[in-house]
Protein backbone atom coordinates (compact mmCIF):
# COMPACT_ATOMS: atom_id res chain seq x y z
CA UNK A 1 0.00 0.00 0.00
CA UNK A 2 1.59 3.73 -0.98
CA UNK A 3 1.34 5.66 2.13
CA UNK A 4 0.69 8.67 0.02
CA UNK A 5 -2.55 10.48 2.11
CA UNK A 6 -2.83 13.75 0.42
CA UNK A 7 -6.11 13.87 -1.26
CA UNK A 8 -7.42 12.03 1.88
CA UNK A 9 -6.50 14.79 4.13
CA UNK A 10 -7.45 17.51 1.79
CA UNK A 11 -11.11 16.23 1.74
CA UNK A 12 -10.86 15.67 5.22
CA UNK A 13 -9.53 19.33 6.08
CA UNK A 14 -12.43 20.37 3.85
CA UNK A 15 -14.74 18.92 5.60
CA UNK A 16 -13.52 19.77 9.00
CA UNK A 17 -12.85 23.56 7.90
CA UNK A 18 -16.61 23.97 6.40
CA UNK A 19 -18.22 22.60 9.56
CA UNK A 20 -15.69 24.72 12.13
CA UNK A 21 -14.42 21.50 13.58
CA UNK A 22 -11.66 21.08 15.02
CA UNK A 23 -9.52 16.96 15.20
CA UNK A 24 -7.86 15.09 18.03
CA UNK A 25 -5.94 12.43 17.39
CA UNK A 26 -5.23 9.25 19.80
CA UNK A 27 -2.33 6.95 18.60
CA UNK A 28 -1.45 3.81 20.23
CA UNK A 29 0.06 1.67 16.95
CA UNK A 30 0.64 4.10 14.84
CA UNK A 31 3.01 6.43 16.88
CA UNK A 32 1.43 9.53 15.64
CA UNK A 33 1.55 8.90 11.78
CA UNK A 34 -2.19 10.07 11.43
CA UNK A 35 -0.93 13.26 13.15
CA UNK A 36 1.85 13.14 10.93
CA UNK A 37 -0.62 12.70 7.65
CA UNK A 38 -2.13 15.65 8.86
CA UNK A 39 -0.04 17.75 8.96
CA UNK A 40 1.66 17.66 5.78
CA UNK A 41 -0.76 19.44 5.02
CA UNK A 42 -0.22 22.99 5.02
CA UNK A 43 -2.59 25.64 6.87
CA UNK A 44 -3.57 22.21 9.13
CA UNK A 45 -3.23 24.03 12.42
CA UNK A 46 -6.73 25.90 11.47
CA UNK A 47 -8.54 22.12 11.77
CA UNK A 48 -6.49 19.62 14.02
CA UNK A 49 -6.49 20.64 17.38
CA UNK A 50 -3.79 18.18 18.93
CA UNK A 51 -2.56 14.51 19.06
CA UNK A 52 -1.98 11.76 21.41
CA UNK A 53 0.68 9.37 21.09
CA UNK A 54 -0.14 6.88 23.57
CA UNK A 55 1.71 3.92 23.07
CA UNK A 56 1.67 2.33 26.90
CA UNK A 57 -1.20 1.43 28.92
CA UNK A 58 -0.49 4.27 31.36
CA UNK A 59 -0.08 6.83 28.98
CA UNK A 60 -3.48 5.71 27.57
CA UNK A 61 -4.84 6.31 31.02
CA UNK A 62 -3.20 9.53 31.99
CA UNK A 63 -3.31 11.40 28.92
CA UNK A 64 -7.15 10.19 27.76
CA UNK A 65 -8.53 9.14 30.59
CA UNK A 66 -8.89 5.47 30.03
CA UNK A 67 -9.63 3.61 32.99
CA UNK A 68 -6.91 1.20 33.78
CA UNK A 69 -9.54 -1.62 34.78
CA UNK A 70 -10.82 -1.84 31.56
CA UNK A 71 -7.49 -2.12 29.63
CA UNK A 72 -7.09 -5.20 32.17
CA UNK A 73 -10.19 -6.30 31.39
CA UNK A 74 -10.12 -6.20 27.95
CA UNK A 75 -6.46 -5.68 26.50
CA UNK A 76 -5.46 -3.03 24.97
CA UNK A 77 -6.28 -4.02 21.60
CA UNK A 78 -10.15 -4.10 21.86
CA UNK A 79 -13.38 -2.46 21.11
CA UNK A 80 -13.53 -0.82 24.59
CA UNK A 81 -10.30 0.64 24.75
CA UNK A 82 -10.79 2.13 20.89
CA UNK A 83 -14.26 3.88 22.24
CA UNK A 84 -12.48 4.89 25.17
CA UNK A 85 -9.31 6.21 23.55
CA UNK A 86 -12.19 8.21 21.22
CA UNK A 87 -13.89 9.81 23.84
CA UNK A 88 -11.02 10.61 26.12
CA UNK A 89 -9.19 12.56 22.88
CA UNK A 90 -12.34 14.82 23.14
CA UNK A 91 -13.10 15.00 26.43
CA UNK A 92 -8.95 16.16 26.73
CA UNK A 93 -8.46 18.71 24.29
CA UNK A 94 -10.74 21.20 22.48
CA UNK A 95 -11.60 19.15 19.69
CA UNK A 96 -14.86 17.91 18.20
CA UNK A 97 -13.66 15.36 16.26
CA UNK A 98 -11.28 12.81 17.05
CA UNK A 99 -10.10 9.37 15.65
CA UNK A 100 -8.26 6.69 18.04
CA UNK A 101 -6.18 3.36 16.66
CA UNK A 102 -4.96 0.50 19.11
CA UNK A 103 -3.51 -2.48 17.54
CA UNK A 104 -0.82 -5.20 16.90
CA UNK A 105 1.80 -4.11 14.21
CA UNK A 106 4.55 -6.50 14.49
CA UNK A 107 5.76 -8.78 14.00
CA UNK A 108 5.63 -9.90 17.65
CA UNK A 109 3.01 -8.95 20.04
CA UNK A 110 -0.02 -11.31 18.03
CA UNK A 111 -1.81 -13.96 19.63
CA UNK A 112 -4.57 -16.36 18.81
CA UNK A 113 -7.37 -14.03 19.12
CA UNK A 114 -5.35 -10.54 18.41
CA UNK A 115 -2.85 -11.46 15.38
CA UNK A 116 -0.20 -9.44 14.25
CA UNK A 117 -2.51 -6.91 12.16
CA UNK A 118 -5.45 -6.61 14.25
CA UNK A 119 -6.24 -2.95 15.07
CA UNK A 120 -9.46 -1.54 16.51
CA UNK A 121 -10.21 1.76 15.80
CA UNK A 122 -12.46 4.22 17.35
CA UNK A 123 -14.21 7.73 15.86
CA UNK A 124 -16.23 10.27 17.60
CA UNK A 125 -18.23 12.62 15.27
CA UNK A 126 -20.93 15.08 16.52
CA UNK A 127 -21.39 13.13 20.20
CA UNK A 128 -21.42 9.73 18.44
CA UNK A 129 -18.80 7.08 18.76
CA UNK A 130 -18.49 4.51 15.99
CA UNK A 131 -15.73 0.94 16.40
CA UNK A 132 -14.44 -1.19 14.02
CA UNK A 133 -11.87 -3.95 13.78
CA UNK A 134 -10.10 -4.46 11.09
CA UNK A 135 -7.13 -7.12 10.14
CA UNK A 136 -4.41 -5.46 8.00
CA UNK A 137 -1.93 -8.22 6.19
CA UNK A 138 1.97 -7.41 5.67
CA UNK A 139 5.36 -6.22 7.18
CA UNK A 140 4.86 -3.79 10.09
CA UNK A 141 5.71 -0.92 7.87
CA UNK A 142 2.53 -1.85 5.87
CA UNK A 143 0.03 -2.66 9.16
CA UNK A 144 0.48 0.83 9.73
CA UNK A 145 0.04 2.34 6.79
CA UNK A 146 -3.05 0.49 5.91
CA UNK A 147 -4.19 2.07 9.49
CA UNK A 148 -3.70 5.36 8.83
CA UNK A 149 -5.33 5.04 5.13
CA UNK A 150 -8.43 3.24 6.52
CA UNK A 151 -8.67 5.70 9.80
CA UNK A 152 -8.48 8.61 7.53
CA UNK A 153 -10.93 7.25 5.48
CA UNK A 154 -13.47 6.55 7.24
CA UNK A 155 -13.59 10.18 9.08
CA UNK A 156 -13.76 11.00 5.73
CA UNK A 157 -17.07 9.06 5.17
CA UNK A 158 -18.38 9.72 8.22
CA UNK A 159 -17.92 13.58 8.11
CA UNK A 160 -19.64 13.26 4.89
CA UNK A 161 -23.03 12.00 5.95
Amino acid sequence: MVNDYDDLVAKLADLLLARKLMLATAESCTGGLIAGACTDLAGSSGWLERGFVTYSNEAKSEMLGVDAALIAAHGAVSEAVARAMAEGAVAHSRAQVSVAVTGVAGPTGGSADKPVGTVWFGWSVGGEVRTERRRFDGDRAAVRAATVHHALQNLVDLLQR
